[in-house]
């Protein structure tokens, strides 16, 4: 039922998947010999809004959770950072998703989902969906992973073809929830159709269009009707490619702690360079800063910078106006 609350437009409604994060305090140590942990907020386009809101966003979540402690923190936790949690509910029955992971740096960070026996978040119904509050968002926001499984490819599909605006599809792709990548690709491919901008890395971009090479993969994004395709290249920095030129920026230097929550980091930045007006090399540029801020960092959501925050690594590695960023052709 749509409320006279709901109609308030959000900056931002991501949706997908959520978990509770638990991460070790022991660096460079196997979990099986790890002695503590930290609690913390987890799931990809989770961390997306709980980012968005640190520039000062209104954004909120559509996902689901188990009816048990573990669901009491997430609602706890994104009400805590300022994320409308209106949209979240929970399934009784199915507990709340957890995430194990190891930390070896600088490039090495083993990710063990707990999802058994279904993630409350793949149980996300299209006619639950407040569709008239994800239209009327600036920009709506999901991912690959609620693809995966029904009842929430359906109303991931739905919940795009809704919004008349900015709808970003992130490629997020997770080969432990997919049977095949040529069954993520058919199902990816049918939701390019919905989207306005794709960003993913190179082995995401090579599920979805079938191009590994950076360029060709943005050109294939582009012929699939986006408008903005973003390819994420690691060391190599992203390639952001649009009808008018694209643009190729290298990362930002840091000293990686756990590489896990960069990208979430990066596509909160994302949103708010869109929601800013700003041009593609900007946005890159603020996103870049922003991943690398988090990689800087033990946990995820807790990670996320501010716009301060990115603006004086910027400064420091040399700002917008340093020059590093060059035309290529897509």
């Amino acid at each position: 039922m749509t409320t006279a609350a709901s109609r308030a437009a959000h900056d931002l409604i991501t949706m997908g998947r959520v978990s509770v994060d638990v991460y070790p305090h022991q660096v460079g140590v196997p979990l099986e010999d790890v002695e503590s942990f930290g609690k913390y907020l987890g799931g990809s386009p989770t961390n997306v809004a709980v980012a968005a809101a640190r520039y000062g966003h209104h954004t909120a979540i559509v996902t689901r959770t188990g009816a048990d402690p573990f669901g009491r923190f997430v609602h706890k936790a994104l009400r805590g950072y300022g994320v409308d949690d209106r949209f979240v509910t929970d399934v009784p029955g199915l507990p709340t998703p957890l995430a194990f992971c190891e930390i070896f740096p600088p490039d090495d960070f083993p990710l063990y989902f707990y999802r058994y026996p279904k993630a409350p978040d793949m149980e996300i119904r299209a006619d639950e969906l407040d569709l008239d509050a994800i239209a009327a968002a600036r920009i709506f926001w999901a991912t690959v992973t609620g693809l995966s499984q029904e009842p929430s490819r359906e109303a991931t599909v739905a919940a795009l073809a809704a919004h008349p605006g900015t709808t970003v599809l992130d490629l997020d792709y997770r080969p432990m929830f997919w049977e095949s990548p040529d069954a993520a690709r058919t199902r990816v491919r049918e939701a390019l159709e919905h989207a306005t901008v794709a960003v993913g890395n190179l082995e995401e971009c090579e599920v979805a269009v079938g191009e590994r090479e950076p360029r060709a993969a943005a050109r294939a994004l582009l012929d699939r009707g986006v408008e903005v395709a973003i390819v994420k290249q690691g060391p190599r920095g992203v390639l952001a490619a649009s009808a008018d030129g694209a643009v190729q920026v290298p990362p930002t230097p840091v000293e990686v702690v756990n590489g896990l929550g960069a990208g979430d980091a990066f596509g909160g930045a994302l949103c708010h360079g869109l929601l800013s007006g700003w041009d593609l090399e900007r946005m890159v540029r603020f996103a870049n800063a922003a991943g690398a801020i988090v990689a800087s960092r033990l946990s995820c959501a807790d990670a996320m910078p501010t716009a301060g925050e990115v603006e004086r690594l910027l400064a420091a590695s040399g700002g917008p106006a340093a020059g590093e960023s060059r035309e290529v052709t897509a």
